[in-house]
């Protein structure tokens, strides 16, 4: 009878030891959360592509510490979309069913941003894109959508504006690479020269990779004072490098798809009189962003870029509404929902960042910030001059 006594106690010792260990490990798949990046990280985009995954990491790492005193273990998965919409989409539906992702960065670009986002909207994903500029991504209203980058029809006449001003055009060939990003920034460019009597000479699309010698014949009969494309590094170095093998040597402008230095060594020599767009100066012109670039060049092994730093700071947007949101919580290490990051990521307002403050308007479009123009110059980029912007709506 003692030996059966025994052999009780042992068997109940054993399942109360167990019951501990599964409530411990309950407690983990319950404290643990993830922030998702989405981008290009493989493909021809994929330079700035990792940089916003780059950038994001760092962020993550900077706020595990005010996670972990909440009861929180936080961590970034990566997504790779190869700037394909298709793969955004199927990446998409991995995060919903990861029920610990609550919010992501990214995607890069528009023609991915638009399907993701209504994705992820049932679920209540918010995503915070550091670069898609589409008018359509906000417009239509999705309490999921916000990004940090002034919209076409801020970027377009701003690029407008500086081609009048300082490059007095007269007559402007327009580009563009067939995508909702570059299309939508050619419009909105083409549609504020328009309306300042300014020539628009050529207007098409092209989806060409390699070989732009018929447009380039075209631009050399039409004689514009300049170029507008609206495209991706990757595509436009290739048009700049044959654009001046040409001969053809008058400026070359674009928006902040421009912004990598994979630009530099596509267009070689080409890599001339080229202007474009963007919401962050490189590094070197920020003397807040100095001891970011040294962290992302000691942990990478690269320098930051444009990207790299967009992809931070809308990384610091989507914590803080998720460290909102779980301040706002009863209970020690209870994950919030993703409903609530939701809310928190269009009522935040956060300060400190590379490119200023971040406060979201109504439909998620960043109400105010500082545009730069950038000059490629003999294999160099500089900051050619700055101006401010606002959301088209409050």
């Amino acid at each position: 009878m003692k030996r059966a006594k025994g052999n009780v106690g042992v068997r109940l010792i054993g399942v109360v030891a167990a019951l501990l260990v599964g409530a411990a490990q309950a407690q983990t798949a319950q404290t643990t959360i993830k922030m998702a990046s989405l981008s290009p990280l493989s493909g021809p985009q994929s330079d700035v592509g990792t940089q916003i995954s780059n950038g994001a990491r760092l962020a993550v790492n900077e706020y595990q510490g005010q996670f972990a005193k909440l009861g929180l273990n936080l961590s970034l998965q990566p997504y790779d979309d190869q700037a394909d919409p298709t793969t955004g989409t199927a990446a998409a539906r991995k995060i919903i069913a990861d029920s610990s992702i609550l919010a992501l960065v990214g995607p890069l670009n528009s023609g991915v941003a638009i399907p993701v986002s209504v994705a992820l909207a049932p679920s209540h994903v918010a995503l915070v894109s550091p670069s898609a500029t589409a008018n359509v991504l906000t417009e239509r209203g999705l309490k999921n959508t916000n990004r940090i980058v002034p919209r076409d029809d801020a970027q377009g006449p701003a690029g407008a504006d500086f081609m009048l001003s300082k490059l007095k055009a007269k007559k402007v060939y327009m580009l563009n690479d067939k995508t909702a990003y570059g299309e939508g920034l050619a419009g909105e460019v083409e549609k504020a020269l328009r309306a300042k009597g300014v020539q628009i000479v050529g207007s098409e699309g092209t989806e060409e990779k390699s070989n732009f010698g018929s447009i380039i014949q075209k631009i050399s009969l039409s004689k514009p004072d300049v170029i507008y494309f609206g495209g991706v590094y990757s595509q436009v170095g290739v048009f700049a490098k044959q654009l001046r093998e040409k001969g053809i040597t008058i400026p070359l402008v674009g928006g902040d798809a421009y912004d990598s230095a994979d630009l530099l060594s596509i267009a070689g020599a080409g890599a001339n009189n080229i202007y474009f767009t963007t919401i962050v100066a490189p590094a070197s012109e920020v003397p807040a962003a100095k001891p970011l670039a040294a962290l992302y060049q000691k942990t990478f092994g690269k320098p930051i870029q444009g990207f790299g730093i967009f992809g931070y700071d809308a990384a610091k947007v989507v914590l803080q509404g998720m460290l909102d949101a779980a301040r706002s919580g009863k209970a020690s290490g209870q994950a919030p929902t993703r409903a609530q990051v939701e809310n928190a990521i269009r009522r935040v307002r956060a300060t400190g960042l590379m490119s200023g403050t971040v406060q979201f308007n109504s439909v998620g479009d960043r109400r105010a910030a500082r545009m730069y123009i950038m000059k490629v110059n003999q294999g160099k980029v500089r900051l050619e001059t700055t101006l401010d912007v606002k959301a088209p709506r409050p």
